[in-house]
């Protein structure tokens, strides 16, 4: 498949949507919440996709690349991290839970099988010509 930048990603375009919802979601979470949980999930759960753009743009380079992929999924184990916090705390519906949870599970398997195959993505070095 070509892409033509990091947006084409179905990846990318699940964490921002993720992003988002969660944004949106955590309007709702109580003001004492304001600069832990509310701003931790948030921060995590938008470094996934800013991730997944940076690690497009090294894509020149597999190692670089490949580990801003393992970069984003350690913010998607945190998010999740957060998520546990918020259905505990009853901020989220075990409905909402649910659909987050099995949603980064998703992202989850696309970044482990970019990491597993990151030839699909990279771009062959430039070679000097002589």
């Amino acid at each position: 498949m070509q892409y033509n930048g990091y947006r084409d990603l179905k990846v990318y375009r699940l964490a921002y949507k993720l992003a988002v919802a969660i944004f949106e979601e955590t309007k709702g979470f109580p003001p004492e919440e304001k600069f832990s949980l509310t701003d931790q999930i948030r921060r995590s759960s938008r470094s996934i996709p800013a991730n997944i753009a940076e690690a497009w743009k090294k894509r020149r380079y597999p190692k670089l690349f490949v580990s801003k992929l393992i970069d984003c999924a350690g913010e998607a184990g945190e998010t999740e991290v957060w998520l546990d916090f918020a259905k505990d705390a009853k901020y989220l519906s075990v409905e909402k839970y649910t659909f987050f949870t099995n949603s980064y599970d998703e992202v989850n398997r696309m970044l482990c099988s970019m990491i597993d195959k990151p030839e699909k993505f990279c771009t062959q070095k430039i070679t000097s010509r002589q």
